[in-house]
Parts: C-alpha cells; structure tokens; sequence
C-alpha cells in the first residue's frame, strides 16, 4: 500500500503541540528543536528527502539521441550450426557510439530449438574485460532458465538471420509463414547501461502483457511500458508494483476457399461469419463455402530483471534495457490457452496450488483499532448474514510499526489469545500486514530495543551502502533496515522471526507490502541520523494535524447537484490558495563515462513513474553482500521475500499449504503466492480496469487476483459499493479493503451493499467446488482461472479487445455493470456463431441473442449477469457461512447441455490444504443421449451425498432414474416450456456419498 500512515504515540501529538506552540518545524536531517519539554519530540524527515534528481524521460526528450541513428550495429562470423540451432559472434560493425554507456564489442549468439513449442535467443558478452567488468548477467538460481528438452522436432518456429547492412533476425510461424518477431531494419544496440533491440508489428496489433501497470488488456499501440517495480498507487499507464515482461500476441485471419489466408487489420469491425448447416463461414451467391476465421498466438518472454521500457508503436515494439543480456523465449501456441500453458510449464513455473478457505470473502481496513472492534466486525458480519471467512489487519496492530510486534496497548497479547480462540474455533482465519522494511533502534535509548533488527544485525542479511556501511533508509516506522536476500543466512533468520511471532499472533497466512523494496528518502538518510529515531515519515498523513480530506464519492455530484456545486467552488479556492507560480525544471542528465556505470543516474533516463530511480524506493547503489548493486536486482526484491515468507509458512504449518498476497510479484512469483492490484481508488474507473488487470496476471502465471474492492483510497457510496461486491465475487481473490480516514466500506454498511453481496457471495460459494477445481487445473496444468473472451474464443477476431467481461474458467460469463445509474449493461455472448448456447444463472433458460450483437441485458441496482455455457456440468455445493461449512454441505450438480444435448465437466476433491494430499478425487462428467455419467477416481473420502441436479435445456423426460432405481416422482419437477428439469432430495438416495463410486443419472 503506497499509503500515509501515522505513528500511533502520544509523542506525535506531543511533537504537533510542541511545533504549534511555537517551536522550529524546519529542522533538517540531523538536528532537532533543544526546546526543554516532559516529552520526547518525533522528528518529521523533511519532504525534501524524498526528491531526487529532475530527470526527463529520453522518451519525452527533444535532445535525447537516437540509437538508431548513431550506434553500427554488428557483424556476424564463426556462424556454426547443429541440429538445435546456431551460435554466432557478434562484432561491432563500425566505430563505438557509446550513446548511453560504453559499447560492448563482442557478443555470443546462441539460438536453441529448446522444445517442440519454444524456441530461445539468447544474445550476451562474449567475455568479461574492463569495458565491461561490472556487467550483470541474470542467474539461473535467481531466476530459472527454460531448459532444452528432448523432444523438439516438431517446433512450428523458425529463425532466419542475414548481416545486410548489420545483423538482424527473424522468427517465423512455419506454419503459415507469419513471420511473428522481426529485428529488420533495426540496429542491435549493447552497452554496459543500454541494450536496444525492436520489432516490427503488424496494423492493430493484438498484444496483452507487459506487466505491471493500469491498462485495458489490449494494450495501445502508443504507449512506453516501463517495467520498474515501484511503490506508487494506481495511475493509469505507468509501471507500478510488478514486474512482468512477457506478452502474448493473437494475429487474426481470414482463410478463404483456397486456404490462403489474408492477414485481418481491424478485428473491431470485422462482421461476423454466419454459421450455416453445421460450418460456418461466408457464403457466396452459388451456395459455395466461402471464408472463414482463424487465429495464431504466440508468446515472447525477455529473463531480464533490469529497468526497462517497452515503447509501443503503431507498426513496432522497441525494447530498451539498463543492462543484463537478450534472453528472449518465443512460445509458438497457437491457441491463447496453449501460450499460456507453455509460458507457464517452461519459464515461470505453474501456480501455486491454493487451499479451500482463501477463496472465501475477506475483509479488511487501514484505520481497525484493536481486537475489540475487529471482533465488533467480524460479530457484525454475522448479525447481517454475510459471509465472513477472513479478518485482515493492516499496520495499526504493530507496535510502531514495526514488523513481528503488535501495539501493547491496542492489541495487547492477553486480549489476542481469546480473541484467535474464538475466530479459529468459529472456522473463520486472520491475516496480518508485513513490511519490507525493519526499523533500525535507537542506540541511545535502551527502551527502543527491537530484536528483530538485533537478531538479523547480528546476522549480517541487511543492505549495505558502497563504503560497507549499513544502508539506512525510511518506512513507517521510522529510520530502517532491508533484508538482503543475496546475503547467506537472509532466509533463515525470516524464517525464525516468523516462528517466533506465530507463538504470540496465531496468523494464516502472510500479507507482503512495501516490497518493491520502498523507502521514504533518497539513499541512506538514516546514515548518521538514528539517535533521532523513531522518525516521522516526510508527509503529512490522513487524520494527523487535522490533514483530513474531505472527499466526496465520484457519484456525488451527479445527484447532489447543489451540494456538489459548493464543494467544487470551495475546492477551486483551496487551489488558487495553495499554488505557486511554477517554473521550468532545469533537467540533470548524465554524460557516460567509458567503463563505468553510473547507477544512481544512468545515461539512459526510462520512463519510471517516480523519475529518478531513488525516488520512494532503495536506491540503486545499494549493495549486497556479494557484490551485487540493487540497480541490478531492484525487480527482484519482492519475488524473493516471498520466496522466503513461503518457505517461512512451510516451517510455520508444516505439510500445509502456504497463502500469501503480494504487492511486488515478478516472472514466476505465481509459483508462490497472489497478488492484489494495489492502492486503487474508490472510482468506477478503477471497479473497470480491475478486470484487465486480473486478466493480466492470469497470463502471468499468478491466478489468485483480486482488487481492493470498493476501492482503496477515497470514499465509496452504496451503488459503487454495491455493483464491486458483486463483480469481485467473481474474482479469484474477493477482498473489501479501504483506506484511513475514508468511510467504513463494509458491506453492511448500506443495506442495499448487504443484500447484493449476499447474493453475489452465494453465488460464489455455490461455485467454490469449481472455483477450487479451476486451481487444481491451473496448478496442474497452467490453464487460467479468470479468462477473457478472446481466449476462450479465439476465431472470433470481433473479441479481441473486450475486456469489459469475462470469464470463470471456460463456462462462467460475468458482465458486470461498470458505471452509475444505470440498470442496463450491454454485453456480447461469445460462440453462438459455432452454436454455442448460454443460459441465465437466475432463470436457467437459454438466452437469446445473435452472433455478435451487442445485447442490452436488464440490470438493477443489486444484480449481476451472470450466464453458463452450454455443454458444462458445474459442480456446486449448498453454501455455508464459512468455506469449512461449505465443505459439510451436500453435493449440487448444475448441468447446462449444449445445443446437441451433451456436456462435461470435472470436480476436483481432496482435503483442501495439504501440499501432497495423502488422498484425493477426480470425478469426470459425461452428458449425452439423456444420460448424465460419473466417473470417480481417487480414494479420498467424502461422505455428503448429492443433494440435487439441475439439468438445463431438457426438451422431454422419460423415467428418472439413479443407476437401475427408478426416482419418486416427488423429487423430480420438469418445466416443458423452460426446458429445466430439477431433482432434488437425492440426500437418501446418495447417503453413502456422492462420489462413492461410479453412477448414472437418466431422464429418458
């Protein structure tokens, strides 16, 4: 959370009182009002410790120099070829341009036919000498490698390469001789600071990825995507958290009667082709079979872990590195689902397995005071009836902020015991916030004692400077400390601190923030500075010195007419009162120097969100114990402290799988944890971008998502509220979460909210069985949880932007309505032109709609569209308050047949936690010919029957029967005209358990 907190001590009201009673508030680093006082002042950092440089974007840079234009590019030579590829050295072709660093001279080529769906590129120094002795080449124990595989001969990708007028390449589908990445044209630029290399692309190009940032899911083909993880909230188009870069791109075609295929340019308007007489395709007036649709996607992964920026353009994607080596990975597909896959199974690693109970309702708030009101919560969730499975607690539980502590007084250990004993027993679970950072005591004050800090200074696994010295920068707390992940034995004193702390606050499961790695000044502020701490951060924060904001929901003004009018007029004085005249920034750019890398300011200046590279952040002199400057590993840092806290809650719950959310993920985090899109606002814009965000990370190997829903920062209302409870419930990770000082956001807040999360969480629970099943085949087989149209129906060109919808796994279609006062929503039903058939969640009856129409669909305040495909069988069961309750319930199958009658489906089943379940179920559903079959493998045990089975899109009924025995007619009811059949009270017919052994259900 990119967040303003305070510390919550009677020193800061002392230390207000004392700068408002007349004493100096412009102390600077260092020094401290001497005024006599019974109390101890905080000193506030000054907000000029966290300014870095003016530094202008080369982007955005008028004078900045044109690689292309000045750098030789290179030759190659000693070209030697063997039945998986190539390798070649690569020699500057011309005169050093040294543009952004000293040129690099030679290079190695190595291109590798790794698998029969990969193929790699990799292009680095050919030796290490003084022009190149710092530089940083990523390791395979940091980040993993694809690994060449056995079998590649049937690789749908080629690589080509010429030296006219410099050495370029390409990789083309072999396909169809779509060529899919082309550096034609362009120069290979390689310097100790500054790697460029480009594309071509073809006209409206399809192209998701690039991570992470707030986009729609396709992605605009003029556009910088910077990859620097960096602790900001959510702007639109800038880099934020993550780091993630890898895209996936889908080329559309038309294939005609000849099978040649034309390239389509504008998936937008493209009509749809007509499905006739079993085909579809464009007829011609003879009745002859016309064109058709198709699609390829690929994916291009770059194991690179540097500052970079890609710049989209319309006809080109240039990549542009701080260091590091072309590491690239091609993914042939041709399916989206295929690409993802392959991502996943070779380079990143599949999701981590996740147990029943995350994928419950959570709840959370920045500003719960103490155990009595989280209990006071938590009871009232339940005096509304809605769903509560976990508690959250952001920083206020710490004492001073500080990680592995809780406030004395606020959260005392004697209240803390009674309070898990109940929430445990009630099958309910608690999630605590954690920093990155560690705070550094105060060695002049014996009372300041942290043993954390001790425990890991002793250690020897904290940051150091350049000289040797400890790096010391600013958090929460104060003056800290940050963990050095290369640093031997960083692991392992995580690990103990987390055992220690669980015998005090029996947690579930951890909650990571401030990992990008975050600080609150440029560089080691704190050096020389820590007889101050504890220190106030550089800002003023919600709720201190009566800095409350005053914000009113984005709807306000839309109904509050006059009220708003005010509010505005009173804003626009506030402004005219506080501004100043403005100036022109006078730009610091750097000059290179050969053989050295300038890391706090490299010549090359990326688009970052925060500017200088130091700004908010450890600053990239950082050193670690190896060696190692953070310049190099910035991206880094969050994917490793999950990695230990995994390992930590492995040691925590032994045998048990580990739940975590983080904030900064990078390449392959989704092995690991979920991750939650940060500091969002309480906006309809935000509710929007949610959804692509999700779908983002679902290409990205990490399926648990979820927003802050209803919105972080800023104050929501009952329709905002209410119309995200409903959307989220579909999401693989469901969590209220808002801001200090900004309105309680609960659900029970408004009653309106209350009702329509009650309706959408019983959706969800109903589903939780396909929910978790959707994670065992990601976990098993890197298949996505939430998916987008285009994914699940890639001949649709029509698709490829809509990101407005979605999908739970391949037959949950949400359409959720994303703007005020609305009771309508427009939306597509992908597959109908293929006879796909879908049916409304509510009334089980089948839609109707054409091929492509933009169908409006009634939605009042409080309802969702939610639909099924045809085709599936959904297992549900008859939800309880909590997931565990869940788990009591009997058994539902809801069977949506297709347009032919048949369908399928698959149920996953074991003990809902354990890392390698001693046992568990696999049942497969067959539909067809009136006939609905069960097939059970595994020998978990499960002893709740099948309660009852919906069976949608019947057209007659026969006997019913269970295997040979025929069913009361009291437990079957047909509805000829809405084609729904529904048995319920199947309870005694199945007492021995669902899922005890093979079964079939028939109705004809």
């Amino acid at each position: 959370m990119a967040r303003f907190s305070f510390l919550k001590t009677t020193s800061v009201l002392s230390s207000f009182l004392a700068l408002t009673s007349g004493q100096s508030s412009s102390a600077t680093v260092g020094s401290v009002s001497s005024s006599a006082t019974s109390y101890r002042p905080i000193f506030t950092i000054p907000a000029s410790a966290d300014r870095g440089k003016d530094v202008l974007p080369n982007v955005n840079d008028p004078e900045a120099v044109n690689a292309q234009n000045v750098c030789p590019g290179y030759k190659a030579s000693d070209v030697k070829e063997d039945k998986r590829g190539l390798t070649a050295v690569l020699t500057l072709a011309g005169a050093p341009c040294n543009a952004y660093g000293t040129d690099i001279e030679v290079l190695k080529l190595r291109v590798e036919l790794q698998s029969k769906s990969r193929l790699a590129i990799n292009i680095s120094p050919a030796y290490i000498d003084s022009s190149n002795s710092s530089h940083y080449i990523l390791p395979e124990e940091l980040v993993p490698r694809p690994q060449a595989e056995d079998d590649y001969a049937d690789l749908d990708l080629e690589f080509n390469w010429d030296d006219e007028p410099s050495f370029w390449f390409s990789v083309t589908r072999h396909s169809t001789g779509d060529v899919i990445f082309s550096t034609e044209g362009k120069k290979l630029v390689y310097e100790n600071q500054f790697i460029e290399f480009a594309s071509s692309l073809p006209e409206d190009y399809n192209l998701s990825g690039l991570g992470e940032r707030i986009h729609s899911l396709k992605l605009n083909n003029e556009l910088t995507a910077t990859i620097y993880a960096a602790d900001v909230g959510d702007p639109i188009d800038r880099n934020i958290y993550g780091s993630h870069p890898y895209y996936m791109e889908t080329r559309y075609f038309e294939t005609d009667d000849l099978n040649r295929r034309t390239l389509i340019t504008n998936t937008k308007d493209t009509p749809y082709i007509w499905h006739q007489g079993g085909e579809y395709g464009k007829r011609s007036e003879s009745g002859q079979k016309g064109s058709t649709y198709e699609s390829f996607s690929h994916g291009v992964y770059l194991r690179n872990a540097h500052g970079q920026e890609i710049k989209l353009q319309p006809d080109s994607i240039t990549w542009r590195l701080l260091g590091g080596s072309i590491d690239l990975f091609f993914f042939d597909g041709p399916t989206p689902a295929e690409v993802t896959k392959q991502y996943q199974l070779a380079a990143v690693g599949l999701p981590a397995m996740q147990s029943y109970w995350p994928l419950g309702f959570h709840q959370c708030r920045w500003g719960y005071r103490n155990w009595e009101e989280i209990r006071d919560i938590v009871d009232t969730f339940k005096a509304f009836n809605i769903p509560l499975e976990t508690i959250w607690l952001d920083i206020d539980y710490m004492n001073q902020y500080r990680d592995f502590t809780n406030d004395p007084v606020s959260f005392p250990l004697s209240v803390a015991k009674e309070f898990f004993k109940k929430l445990h027993a009630d099958g309910q679970h608690f999630m605590p916030i954690v920093d990155g950072a560690i705070y550094i005591p105060n060695p002049q004050n014996s009372s300041d004692a942290y043993a954390t800090y001790n425990r890991g200074n002793e250690s020897g696994v904290f940051l150091n400077n350049p000289d040797g010295s400890q790096y010391i920068g600013a958090v929460w707390p104060g003056y800290t400390v940050f963990p050095d992940w290369l640093a031997e034995g960083a692991k392992d004193w995580w690990i103990k601190e987390m055992v220690e702390w669980y015998k005090d606050i029996p947690y579930d499961g951890f909650w990571l923030d401030m990992q990008e790695v975050s600080s609150f000044c440029v560089g080691s502020c704190g050096t020389g500075n820590v007889t101050l701490n504890p220190v106030h951060p550089p800002f003023a924060l919600p709720g201190e010195y009566g800095n409350i904001i005053y914000q009113y929901p984005e709807g306000f003004n839309v109904t509050n007419a006059t009220e708003a009018a005010s509010a505005s007029a009173a804003s626009l004085i506030q402004a005219a009162q506080t501004s100043s005249a403005t100036t022109t920034p006078v730009y610091a750019r750097s000059t290179p120097t050969p053989g050295v890398r300038n890391i706090n300011h490299p010549p090359y200046v990326i688009n970052h969100v925060q500017g200088d590279l130091a700004v908010h952040a450890v600053s990239p002199n950082a050193t670690h114990h190896n060696g190692v400057q953070e310049y190099d590993v910035h991206n880094l840092w969050g994917h490793q402290i999950i990695q230990a806290t995994y390992d930590g809650l492995l040691e925590v719950f032994p045998g048990k799988r580990p739940f975590i959310i983080g904030r900064s993920t990078f390449a392959g985090s989704g092995k690991y944890a979920g991750h939650w899109g940060g500091d969002n606002s309480a906006s309809w814009y935000h509710m929007y971008f949610s959804i692509p965000q999700a779908l983002s990370f679902s290409l990205f190997g990490i399926p648990m998502f979820g927003a802050d829903t209803c919105g972080f920062n800023g104050n929501t209302d009952a329709e905002l509220c209410g119309r995200w409870m409903q959307l989220s419930a579909f999401f693989p990770f469901y969590r209220n979460h808002n801001t200090l000082s900004a309105l309680s956001q609960e659900p029970f807040r408004w009653e309106s909210v209350a009702s329509a999360s009650r309706t959408a969480i019983n959706i969800r629970y109903t589903l939780l069985p396909y929910l978790y099943t959707l994670f065992y085949q990601a976990h098993t087989t890197g298949s996505t949880v939430m998916r987008a149209l285009a994914w699940e129906f890639p001949n649709e060109p029509q698709l490829a932007g809509v990101d407005s919808q979605f999908l739970l796994g391949g037959s949950i279609l949400v359409t959720p309505v994303l703007e005020p006062l609305v009771d309508t929503v427009k939306g597509v039903f992908p597959g109908l032109i293929d006879g796909e058939v879908w049916y409304d969640w509510y009334t089980q009856t089948k839609v109707e709609a054409k091929p492509g129409e933009n169908v409006t669909i009634p939605a009042p305040l409080g309802h969702i569209p939610v639909y099924i495909r045809g085709g599936s069988v959904l297992p549900t069961q008859e939800p309880g308050y909590t997931t565990a309750e869940s788990r009591k319930n009997p058994w539902g199958l809801l069977v949506a047949l297709s347009e032919d009658g048949d369908a399928s489906g698959f149920l996953y089943v074991d003990d809902g936690e354990s890392v390698n379940p001693e046992a568990t179920l696999e049942i497969t559903f067959t539909a067809d010919k009136g006939k609905l079959n069960a097939a059970i493998k595994g020998e978990y045990k499960d002893t709740n029957a099948l309660g009852n089975v919906t069976i949608l899109g019947v057209d007659s009924i026969g006997k019913v029967k269970l295997n040979d025995a025929t069913l009361d007619e009291k437990l079957v009811s047909y509805d000829k005209e809405a084609r729904l059949l529904k048995l319920t009270g199947l309870n005694e017919a199945t007492k021995g358990g669902a899922w005890s052994g093979d079964w079939t259900l028939s109705w004809e």
